[in-house]
């Protein structure tokens, strides 16, 4: 049995990655939308009004956004009327995301600190469920992908938007160079942690290519899976339903 995970390009306990990506974000959750629009030139907001397109949220139904600490998906979620739970395993990020909510005027999201592994909410109770940018620091990614089947009713829906390799030629190495380089410069000197981005772009480096994720996610029950490759795979949005 394999008792190490991933933390970047380091193999560590289970419990050890669990507390050291805490402390990541914990560091990072007042400059984390700042540094992602930093980083992607403001490109991340695109990526994210595409994801919601995808989910189609209608008014009314019950939406868990997993990892959604500061809100970004969870305030578009919310504009169609669709009753959204944001939960992270981060309190550090939910308290961003409660104080953006309140500047914003933006009322009724229900906020849960939970462990993607380990939900507290009964089975067959959300009618979609979302994770954007959070599935590749989960510790054990088939435990979350379970969970998220769990809690789906039958009909209900996956969607997760998650950094990827980009398959375009040159794209691929200028990308390379640009995020082992100056993204951990980036982070330094916006955030004042250079450690915590050096590691968020090893762990998209560690997670897995869009083909074995897909395979992950219909292997945790979900039917009709599809990937949706953004920038030749840079991002990709991944789907399934629960039938």
């Amino acid at each position: 049995m394999n008792d190490s995970v991933s933390f970047g390009y380091e193999e560590v306990p289970p419990e050890e990655k669990t507390a050291r990506v805490g402390a990541v974000f914990s560091s990072v959750a007042r400059k984390y939308d700042m540094m992602n629009d930093a980083m992607s030139g403001g490109m991340h907001r695109l990526w994210k009004g595409r994801f919601v397109q995808r989910v189609k949220p209608q008014p009314g139904e019950a939406i868990l956004d997993m990892a959604g600490g500061t809100g970004d998906i969870a305030f578009r979620l919310a504009a169609s009327g669709a009753e959204v739970t944001v939960a992270d395993i981060n309190q550090d990020m939910l308290d961003v995301g409660i104080e953006r909510a309140m500047d914003r005027g933006i009322t009724g999201l229900v906020w849960s600190c939970q462990n993607a592994e380990d939900l507290a909410f009964p089975a067959r109770v959300f009618d979609a469920y979302t994770i954007a940018f959070g599935i590749r620091n989960v510790t054990r990614i088939d435990q979350a992908l379970a969970e998220a089947y769990r809690v789906l009713k039958f009909g209900g829906r996956f969607f997760c938007l998650e950094f990827s390799t980009t398959e375009w030629p040159g794209f691929r190495e200028a990308y390379d160079a640009y995020s082992h380089k100056l993204v951990p410069r980036l982070g330094k000197a916006i955030a004042g942690d250079a450690d915590s981005y050096r590691y968020l772009v090893e762990s998209i480096r560690r997670f897995p290519p869009m083909p074995e994720f897909e395979a992950m996610i219909r292997n945790a029950g979900f039917a009709r899976t599809k990937v949706e490759p953004i920038m030749g795979g840079l991002v990709a949005i991944h789907s399934g339903w629960k039938v």
